[in-house]
C-alpha cells in the first residue's frame, strides 16, 4: 500500500481482536467508562457491605463486588430487572441470598426464589445456613395451596421484621389448575334432575332461559358461577385421586417413603400414635417425627436410623387431601402486586423459549414482584433469540420502549423476528431452479427462504445485555479458593476392523444422504448422523439401519466386540479409572447413550470387572433425590459414577469426583458447559481434570469441533471475547447437526 501523501510504502499487519485488546484495551477501557459511567465502579456502600458481614457465612469479595453491583443497579438506578451471568461453581446462590439481605436492610421483606426442583432443598438449605432468623416457605410440595392461603390470611398482620423467603419448584411453574364441575340436584316433574347452585338453592338456566339437567350441566366444559349468588360452580380435584379416599392407607403410603420404615413399622407407629397425630406431625413438623418417643420415654428411632432419615426428609414433604391449584394461578389472582419484594430465577436461561408455560408463568411472577434477579452460568446459547423471550419477561418496560410488542392478535412472533433482524444474524437463502410450468418458455422459479444464526449484535449486548448485567468468572475470585481446572482432547484410534467397518458403513450412509438431499429430502439426516456418531461406542451389538419413512434396510453391520471384550475406548476409560483410584481420585463419566443404545449397563460391568466400584444415575432416580443418591453412593465408597450429563447439568456440586470424562458430549451446548463444571466449584480442594474421548477419523471429531465454535458464539455475550474475534459471530449459522452433515456431506 501506498501513503497517497508522503508517496511512502507503507506495511499493513493484521492483529487479532484479542491481540489489539491486549494491547490498547485500558484506554479503550477510559474512554468507555467516560462515556458510559457504570452502576458500581468498585466503590463499596458501607451500609450494603455491613449487611453481608453480618450473615452466618460472609461472601468472596469477588461475589460481594456482584451483590454491590446488583444491588447500586435494582436500588440507586431503580432498574426493573438485574442478571448475574456467572460461571458455574461461582456460588451464585449465595450471591442471590445476599442481595435479598441486602434488599431487606432497605424494606424488601419477601423474596420469592424459582428454583429447578432438585435444587428446592438445596435452597432451603442455604438461605438457612446463611440468613439469621430467616424464615423459609418451601412451595413445593402437597401443602403448597395450604401454605398460601396461610399467607392470603396474613395480609394485614403486623411485620416481626425476619426475613421471609418462598422456594417454588420450576415443576409448579404451570399456569393451571385441575378443577370439575360441582352443583346441587334438584327433583323436577317426570324424574328429571335439574342442576342448581349449592349455595343460594337457584336453578341454573342454559342461555336461551331453559332450565338445565344435571347432565346438560356436567357435559359444560366451562368454569361457571352462580348468576344469583356469584359462588363458584367448580371445585378443585387431584387428578388420579379417588374420591372419598381412604386416609389410613394414605399415611401408610407416606410413612413407607421414608427411610428404614416398611409396612410392618408403619402399621406399628400408627396403632401407637394415631392416624391424626402421625398426619399433623408429618405435614408441620417432620423433625418432631424423627425424635418421636414411646410412653417409656425412649425414643422410637435409633441415633443411625435418625440420621438418614433427616437427610431423606430434607427433601420430602407429606399433605393429606389438598386440591391440585397451581401456586402461579393462586398468586397471580389472590396476591396483591409487590407482595413479593424480590423474585430469583435460578437457571433463568430455561426460562427462554416462547411457547413454554413456565416461561410464561416466570414472566407473570416477574410481573408481579417489584425487582427481578436472573441467575444463570450460560446466559446466550449462540443465538439473539435465546434472549428475546427472556429479557421481555423480566424487562418488558425497556423493551417496549423499543419497540418490541404483541401485534394486534397478541403473538409475539413479528416482534422475535425485528429483534433479530435488529440485533442477531440472519441468513437469506435464494433457490433457483427450472420451471416446466409455462405453456410457451422456459423460466426459472426463485424461492427464499430466511434461517437464523448464530450471533448477537454489539447494539444489542450495549442496550439489553451490559446494562442489567454482572459478569463473574471462577477465576475472577481468587486466591486459593479454587484448585487448578484442565481440559484435555484425547483421540483414541479405533481397532483396525472397527475402522474398516465404519468406513464402509459411513460411505454407505453418506452416498444414502447425498441422494436424499438432492430430492430436497431430509428425512435421512438425522438418522445418519445419529449412526454414524453412536456407532463406534455401540458396535458390540448389531447394527441395522432403515429409512424412518419407507422402512427400507439402508446398511447392516455385525457387531465388533464381545460382551466382555472392551472397545478402545472402554480400554482407556478403565485405564484411567483405575490411574485416578490409586491417586485417590474418583471419575464421573457422562454417556448420552442412556436410553435406546443404553451403554451404561456394559460400562458398569466392564469397570467391575477391573476391580472398580461403579454405580449408575439414571434418569428413574427423582429429581429430588439425586443428590442425597449421589451422597449415598459415595459414603458406600463408589469408584466411578455413571450418568447421562442431562441428569446433573444444573445445580448439584459433585465435589467427590474431580475427575470427569465425557465419552460423548451430544449437541446441546449448555448441557455441555454446564456438566463440565460440576465439580469445580467453591469447596473443591482437588485440582480437576475434564477429559474429552472421540474416535480418530470418526465424526465425534468433527462434532466436538463444531461445539467449541458455538461455546465460542456463547462465550461472546458471557464477558468473553473469542479468540477468533467477531468473526466467530458470522459463522455459516447452521446448528451443530446441520455443520456436521454438511461437512459429511462434502466430504
Amino acid at each position: 500500500m501506498t501513503d497517497l501523501n508522503a508517496g511512502q510504502p507503507v506495511l499493513l499487519t493484521t492483529v487479532s481482536l484479542t491481540d489489539f485488546i491486549a494491547e490498547f484495551g485500558e484506554g479503550l477501557l477510559d474512554s468507555l467508562n467516560r462515556s458510559n459511567p457504570p452502576v458500581y465502579a468498585g466503590a463499596a456502600h458501607t451500609g450494603r457491605q455491613a449487611v453481608m458481614a453480618g450473615l452466618n457465612r460472609t461472601p468472596f469479595p469477588a461475589q460481594a463486588d456482584v451483590v454491590q453491583a446488583i444491588a447500586a443497579l435494582l436500588l440507586d438506578r431503580g432498574e426493573q430487572a438485574g442478571i448475574i451471568n456467572a460461571e458455574m461453581g461461582t456460588g451464585k446462590t449465595m450471591m442471590a441470598i445476599a442481595v435479598a439481605a441486602v434488599l431487606h436492610a432497605e424494606g424488601y421483606r419477601r423474596t420469592l426464589v424459582v428454583s429447578p426442583p432438585h435444587l428446592v432443598y438445596k435452597w432451603r438449605r442455604e438461605i438457612l445456613e446463611t440468613v439469621p432468623g430467616a424464615r423459609v416457605w418451601v412451595l413445593n410440595g402437597p401443602d403448597t395451596l395450604v401454605k398460601l392461603l396461610k399467607l392470603r390470611q396474613a395480609l394485614g398482620e403486623p411485620y416481626d421484621g425476619r426475613q421471609e423467603f418462598f422456594i417454588l419448584g420450576r415443576v409448579r411453574m404451570r399456569m393451571g389448575f385441575h378443577w370439575r364441575l360441582a352443583c346441587g340436584a334438584r327433583r323436577a316433574a317426570g324424574g328429571r334432575r335439574l342442576a342448581c347452585c349449592t349455595d343460594c338453592g337457584r336453578v341454573l338456566e342454559d342461555e336461551e332461559g331453559n332450565y338445565l339437567t344435571l347432565e346438560d350441566f356436567q357435559r359444560d366444559e366451562r368454569r361457571r358461577q352462580c348468576p344469583k349468588c356469584k359462588a363458584p360452580l367448580w371445585t378443585l380435584m387431584r387428578p388420579g385421586k379417588a374420591a372419598g379416599g381412604d386416609r389410613r392407607s394414605v399415611i401408610l403410603k407416606s410413612m413407607c417413603r421414608i427411610p428404614t420404615i416398611g409396612p410392618i413399622r408403619a402399621e406399628k407407629l400408627v396403632a401407637d400414635f394415631g392416624e391424626e397425630f402421625l398426619a399433623t406431625m408429618l405435614a408441620d413438623n417432620v423433625h418432631e417425627f424423627i425424635n418421636l418417643m414411646d410412653a417409656k420415654g425412649n425414643f422410637v428411632f435409633s441415633d443411625r436410623q435418625a440420621k438418614r432419615m433427616e437427610r431423606a426428609m430434607a427433601n420430602l414433604e407429606f399433605g393429606f387431601g389438598e386440591g391440585g391449584y397451581q401456586p402461579t394461578e393462586f398468586i397471580k389472582r389472590y396476591l396483591p402486586d409487590g407482595y413479593f419484594d424480590l423474585l430469583v430465577v435460578d437457571e433463568g436461561h430455561e426460562y427462554k423459549n416462547s411457547g413454554s408455560a413456565q416461561g410464561q408463568a416466570m414472566g407473570v411472577l416477574a410481573a408481579k414482584a417489584r425487582k427481578t434477579l436472573l441467575l444463570t452460568g450460560t446466559l446466550m446459547g449462540g443465538y439473539a433469540d435465546d434472549l428475546f423471550y427472556l429479557l421481555f419477561r423480566i424487562l418488558s418496560r425497556r423493551m417496549i420502549e423499543d419497540g418490541y410488542r404483541p401485534n394486534a392478535r397478541g403473538s409475539m412472533a413479528p416482534a422475535a423476528m425485528s429483534f433479530m433482524r435488529d440485533h442477531g444474524v440472519l441468513k437469506d437463502i435464494y433457490t433457483e431452479r427450472d420451471s416446466q410450468s409455462h405453456k410457451t418458455a422456459r423460466g426459472k422459479k426463485l424461492s427464499v427462504r430466511t434461517v437464523k444464526a448464530p450471533g448477537f449484535g454489539p447494539k444489542g449486548i450495549h442496550r439489553f445485555v451490559l446494562p442489567f448485567t454482572v459478569f463473574l468468572k471462577l477465576k475472577d475470585i481468587g486466591g486459593n479458593v479454587l484448585p487448578a481446572y484442565q481440559e484435555e482432547f484425547v483421540d483414541i484410534p479405533m481397532e483396525a476392523h472397527q475402522d474398516a467397518a465404519y468406513r464402509q458403513l459411513a460411505s454407505k450412509l453418506t452416498a444414502e444422504l447425498r441422494q436424499a438431499l438432492a430430492r430436497r429430502d431430509t428425512t435421512l439426516l438425522g438418522v445418519v448422523l445419529n449412526v454414524l456418531l453412536a456407532w463406534p461406542d455401540c458396535c458390540f451389538r448389531p447394527e441395522v439401519v432403515k429409512h424412518p419413512r419407507t422402512r427400507d434396510t439402508l446398511a447392516r453391520v455385525d457387531a465388533i466386540f464381545d460382551e466382555d471384550q472392551a472397545s478402545p475406548k472402554e480400554e482407556a476409560l478403565i485405564e484411567l479409572c483405575r490411574q485416578e483410584k490409586a491417586l485417590g481420585r474418583k471419575v464421573l463419566a457422562y454417556t448420552v447413550y442412556s436410553g435406546t443404545r443404553d451403554t451404561t449397563s456394559r460400562l458398569k460391568r466392564l469397570l467391575e470387572q477391573a476391580g472398580l466400584k461403579v454405580a449408575v444415575l439414571r434418569s428413574s432416580v427423582d429429581t429430588a433425590r439425586r443428590e442425597d443418591w449421589i451422597l449415598d453412593q459415595v459414603d458406600r465408597g463408589v469408584d466411578v459414577l455413571i450418568t447421562n450429563p442431562e441428569l446433573v447439568k444444573t445445580g448439584l456440586d459433585l465435589l467427590d469426583f474431580p475427575t470427569i470424562v465425557f465419552l460423548q458430549t451430544g449437541y446441546n451446548v449448555y448441557t455441555l458447559q454446564q456438566a463440565a463444571r460440576r465439580s469445580w466449584r467453591i469447596g473443591q480442594k482437588q485440582a480437576v481434570r475434564v477429559l474429552f474421548f472421540a474416535y480418530a477419523g470418526s465424526s465425534q471429531i468433527t462434532c466436538l469441533q463444531l461445539m467449541a465454535k458455538k461455546i465460542a458464539v456463547a462465550q461472546s455475550t458471557s464477558g468473553d471475547v473469542p479468540e477468533s474475534g467477531l468473526d466467530a459471530l458470522n459463522q455459516d449459522g447452521d446448528s451443530v447437526e446441520m455443520a456436521l452433515a454438511r461437512q459429511l456431506v462434502s466430504g
